[in-house]
């Protein structure tokens, strides 16, 4: 067994059967595991997905809020730009692009703050980036933690079910967990915290951290528009951070094949460019499997990047110190020979 099968915290009802095929459990198996690891009085160590789960709950009065007290055209337009565009592209640049495959540095720590605060905190990126890379590890594949063959709530509910770290894990096991999550500013747990909690995290320096996130961001739209624009806001990441988990299953196209000619290059999964991602979050995702450490995803001409665009200036006012550009390896490896394939052809 590699560090990339046993990472990960393993379903009751396992990732795979005897023949080696995915295990499709049942709606009642899945939200059976879900409830379970969300317990925190039989398990202390499920702390984690109950503290993400437990965020979105909180965003329900304020969505209530909105929608029966403070609603006008006007705020319903702002939440849903933050929503769509503003928490969408963060995830790009935070949790996907920089947490999890490192496609840039910053040159201090500072800049490195200020990207990880630039929105309302709505997922822990201990739970984000260790079960990320396994996906990229077994896309598509049992052990996937997100497989979309799996079924929509396979995926939806996957940051409890599938995605949290191994409460098991050895010394040395620990501590490639920690080498991943390094760069992310991220305090770590010593083993025997670990072994304590269950998580990469303590859970006093996330609740903090999530105090502390959340009183600025309700306080400067406070500042900003009132309660009224507060409440907008904050409904509006609640809605984000529902939606974001339903993305897997819509980027592997439902466990379906769907690749198109000439869009889709990446053939070793079943995941696609979809044109909304891509426009509000820059999520091109059949590019990002092709070349998963680029900083960029969007290589053609009508693929929109604002997560792109973000680390681009931060590049150019020194914030960013480096970064992997993959567009023209794209284009020699997989645009050009397609394109001249299509001449001859015609």
């Amino acid at each position: 067994m590699t560090f990339i099968d046993i990472v990960l915290r393993r379903p009751s009802y396992g990732w795979q059967d005897k023949s080696g095929k995915l295990v499709k459990p049942s709606h009642r198996q899945i939200f059976s595991e879900f409830f379970k690891r969300l317990n925190v009085v039989s398990d202390k160590r499920n702390w984690l997905p109950f503290m993400s789960w437990l965020k979105v709950l909180c965003m329900v009065p304020f969505l209530g809020l909105f929608i029966g007290k403070f609603f006008t055209i006007p705020l319903l337009c702002a939440a849903f730009i933050y929503s769509m565009f503003i928490m969408g592209t963060h995830g790009t640049i935070w949790h996907h692009r920089y947490c999890t495959h490192g496609a840039y540095k910053f040159r201090n720590h500072f800049w490195r703050f200020v990207t990880q605060n630039l929105t309302i905190s709505m997922i822990p990126e201990e739970i984000y980036v260790i079960s990320h890379h396994v996906h990229h590890a077994k896309s598509d594949k049992p052990g996937d933690p997100y497989n979309a063959e799996g079924g929509f709530l396979y995926c939806f509910l996957a940051d409890v079910n599938h995605q949290p770290i191994a409460t098991d894990l050895s010394e040395s096991q620990y501590g490639r967990v920690k080498s991943l999550m390094a760069h992310t500013g991220i305090k770590a747990n010593t083993y025997e915290q670990y072994l304590t909690w269950g998580s990469y995290q303590h859970p006093a320096r996330a609740t903090l951290s999530w105090i502390l996130n959340w009183g600025f961001w309700y306080g400067t739209f406070f500042l900003l528009g009132g309660h009224a624009l507060a409440c907008a806001m904050f409904g509006a990441a609640g809605f984000w951070a529902v939606g974001v988990r339903t993305f897997n299953y819509e980027g592997h196209a439902k466990g379906k094949e769907k690749q198109r000619v000439g869009v889709d290059y990446n053939h070793k999964d079943k995941s696609i460019n979809q044109l909304w991602p891509g426009i509000v979050a820059g999520e091109w995702h059949n590019n990002h499997h092709l070349y998963p450490k680029s900083a960029r995803s969007g290589f053609k001409p009508y693929q929109l990047d604002s997560a792109w665009y973000y680390i681009k200036l931060l590049s150019m006012v020194g914030a960013v110190s480096s970064y992997h550009d993959s567009k023209e390896l794209f284009y020699k490896r997989y645009e050009k020979p397609h394109r001249l394939a299509n001449e001859k052809m015609s």
